[in-house]
């Protein structure tokens, strides 16, 4: 799953970021104004509750989705994958990996997770439901049935269940980039022992589905006048065919890279920072003279500890505390952000959050003691260079 830069933070969960798109304010509104005037008129309550209900609802909603995400980040961890960040955007919620999955296991079960934690949402709404007012009501709750008098408690978890369902039906959907998409990559990649055929499998499922869906959003349009769910319906397909699209295009470009290593492209001679050195010195030595606004820190030893940004170490130094070590005032927890193992595949440097942060990333061996430096730059030649080789 890629990165949304400029996201506003929420909170941090399990250690994971929780942040929310701009994107996100607009389904945000849509959402409570779609759904305030049915609220409304099944709670049979004043307006202040009716609205209170929609608000908390639609909240829960997105709840329901980063629960998701953290179904996917939970097992994505288990595997060995870093995740970063959840960021919850128009269409849904996208979990940020440190990298893509190596195996076909690793990729079925990261994709199943999500669709699990779901379904379990999906149950614990049920057994409430059913705890408060028997199988009944609870469709004619979810159905928003203005004959019964329903509570605020009860329309609440009913819809939400009713909204989880589709979710649920809708990812196991055997489409890429759908979660039931990435189980038919895995089943594929499992029994041609080939990730491009599987990827190409399900993203050829996905544009299909793509036409579909598209298919169903004009219909709506058209014999029901429903514009705002037909429109949705659209917009949903566009999404499903481009990301397809973009698969099979990254797909073809990692064919043609894949046996370009990070050692094949980097810098082996990159200018670092002793982690002794104090900050003043630092600043003066490095900073000043070669005038870029970051370095690789590393210790007695070559092992690569972190980055030192210039604007950190001024205000340390402008605090009157030039004379600490640049070593004493890095960020630890960073640092494996930032670098990636010679020996890896360039492909896994494409998705590093480090090549988008400072335009590079570290290359360091398996005793983590730097070796070399890959930039932004050395992807792009080395890109231009496998599709230039490449048939026309």
């Amino acid at each position: 799953m890629f990165r949304r830069p400029g996201s506003i933070k929420l909170m941090d969960v399990l250690g994971i970021r929780i942040g929310v798109d701009p994107s996100w304010f607009l389904i945000l509104f849509l959402l409570i104004f779609w759904l305030s005037p049915n609220f409304r008129s099944v709670l049979h309550s004043s307006d202040g509750v009716a609205y209170l209900t929609t608000v908390v609802t639609v909240l829960l909603f997105f709840v329901s989705l980063v629960w998701h995400e953290l179904g996917h980040s939970l097992a994505a961890r288990s595997q060995g994958i870093e995740i970063r960040r959840i960021d919850l955007f128009l269409f849904g919620g996208l979990a940020q990996m440190s990298r893509d999955t190596r195996t076909p296991g690793e990729e079925f079960k990261v994709a199943a997770a999500g669709p699990l934690a779901t379904f379990c949402f999906v149950v614990l709404c049920l057994i409430v439901d059913l705890l408060i007012v028997g199988p009944h009501r609870l469709v004619d709750a979810a159905r928003l049935d203005q004959s019964i008098r329903i509570t605020p408690v009860l329309l609440s978890l009913s819809w939400l269940l009713l909204m989880n369902v589709l979710i649920l039906a809708f990812n196991l959907v055997p489409a890429f980039p759908l979660d039931g998409g990435r189980i038919t990559r895995a089943i594929v990649w499992r029994v041609t022992a080939d990730k491009a055929r599987g990827t190409r499998a399900a993203a050829q499922l996905g544009r299909g589905f793509a036409v579909i869906v598209a298919g169903g959003g004009i219909w709506l349009i058209l014999a029901t006048h429903d514009v705002f769910s037909g429109l949705w319906l659209v917009a949903v397909a566009f999404l499903l065919s481009q990301a397809a699209r973009g698969a099979i295009v990254q797909t073809a470009l990692t064919e043609r890279i894949e046996r370009v290593r990070v050692a094949d492209i980097m810098d082996s001679e990159p200018v670092a920072i002793p982690s002794d050195a104090a900050v003043g010195q630092a600043l003066d030595d490095y900073f000043l003279r070669y005038g870029w606004s970051w370095f690789p820190v590393i210790d007695g030893g070559g092992r690569f500890l972190g980055i030192a940004q210039q604007p950190r170490l001024q205000n340390v130094f402008d605090s009157g505390e030039g004379w600490l070590t640049v070593g004493s005032v890095l960020d630890a927890g960073e640092t494996g952000h930032w670098r990636v193992n010679l020996d890896r595949p360039l492909t896994e440097v494409l998705s590093s959050d480090s090549l988008g942060r400072l335009g590079a990333v570290m290359a360091v061996d398996e005793l983590g003691v730097l070796r070399g430096v890959v930039t932004i730059e050395q992807v792009q030649r080395a890109l231009r260079s496998a599709l230039g080789s490449g048939p026309a």
